[in-house]
């Protein structure tokens, strides 16, 4: 790790220890710092604000309606630029801790319609109408931490680090970097309430991954949408950069994803790898469809990552099979030995919108459409 460029970051100068002092100032027992999350425009970076809140909210039904300006968020024209934050999930600060809280918000345009990159009020009216078959996802967020100068974290300035093998899951200075937000991260998500099952080291150096779920519907991407905001806020402390691009190293890299574990109720109970084949059936109907919505660009992130090597399927073509990490589709060795379970969809990238991934998925495998 580069010393000399981590000082370069302003973050990473700042004295952290003389926050305390203020964080430790008392508050009336009913006062609440809460700060409102959002998805911006480019459908990938997240924005935040804060209010102060007189009681203490059991239900984001509760939380005032707010606005920011769109216009500075690529949302908006700067002579209407007024765009509303309706809360739909609430989560512990494990910054501020006590009563202080996390937003997750939709974004509304000035007429009350969603913005361009609001993709979960749709997803929602999906997942309602399939919520009789239970849907849980489980999404597997892959992620790269750079340097300031954006240069994959721990690698030679003039150079690269040997060749991927000893980096995934590994343990060493050697081999993993910045294990320190890791770690953070991963206990910030526990604190807050989002569902993380877990985290490894991935194949590239200054690569990881930590999973969400499994999650009912909605939740899942309220979840990954949170725990992508905590990453971020967490590496900025560190003054490191955590990347979600789909392949942020050309050449013989692994790329980033985001693996997609998907079953219902059906799929889960003895007999249920006939229903996993079925969805598998329908999936490879809808390739391209899937492909679109699997990236913000519509499949341009992904054209980059799915090319049929580094553990990926060809984004041109459909394919499943059972444990094979070079397929659209994987379905688990035990899952098919057990005869039942879920599978994984392998093909959305690690700046998927989870909000498009899960109505997609359920609109092909329970909406038939």
């Amino acid at each position: 790790m580069s010393a000399r460029i981590l000082e370069d970051s302003p973050n990473a100068r700042i004295n952290k220890t003389i926050l305390d002092r203020y964080l430790a100032l008392p508050l009336e027992e009913n006062i609440v710092q809460a700060t409102y999350v959002w998805i911006d425009g480019t459908g990938e970076d997240l924005r935040c604000k804060d209010r102060t809140l007189d009681f203490i909210p059991s239900s984001p039904k509760e939380l005032p309606i707010w606005n920011y300006d769109g216009s500075s968020c690529y949302q908006a024209e700067g002579s209407n630029s007024d765009t509303y934050l309706y809360p739909v999930a609430i989560y512990k600060d494990p910054f501020r801790r006590g009563n202080n809280i996390l937003v997750m918000c939709d974004t509304y345009k000035f007429d009350g319609t969603p913005s361009a990159t609001n993709k979960r009020k749709s997803c929602l009216e999906v997942v309602n109408k399939c919520i009789d078959e239970q849907p849980w996802f489980g999404i597997e967020q892959e992620y790269t931490f750079l340097d300031f100068d954006g240069h994959p974290l721990g690698w030679p300035k003039n150079g690269f680090p040997g060749p991927q093998g000893p980096y995934y899951c590994g343990v060493g200075a050697n081999k993993v970097y910045a294990r320190d937000i890791v770690d953070a991260h991963y206990r910030a998500c526990l604190y807050a309430g989002v569902k993380v099952s877990g985290t490894n080291a991935e194949v590239m150096p200054a690569q990881w991954e930590f999973q969400v779920g499994p999650c009912l519907g909605i939740s899942i991407g309220d979840d990954l949408w949170m725990a992508r905001f905590l990453l971020h806020r967490i590496a900025e402390e560190f003054g490191i950069v955590a990347t979600l691009d789909p392949k942020p190293m050309p050449g013989d890299w692994n790329g980033a994803g985001a693996h997609t574990n998907v079953s219902t109720k059906v799929m889960r109970e003895d007999g249920g790898i006939r229903e996993i084949e079925k969805a598998v059936a329908k999936l490879s109907k809808c390739h391209e469809r899937h492909i679109r919505a699997y990236d913000p660009k519509e499949g341009q992130d992904n054209a980059r990552r799915l090319t049929g090597k580094h553990e990926t399927s060809s984004i041109n073509d459909f394919s499943a099979g059972v444990a094979n990490r070079g397929c659209s589709i994987r379905i688990p060795r035990g899952v098919n030995d057990d005869g039942k379970g879920y599978f994984e969809d392998r093909r959305p990238s690690s700046n998927c919108d989870p909000y498009s991934v899960v109505e997609a998925i359920l609109r092909t495998i329970c909406l038939d459409e």
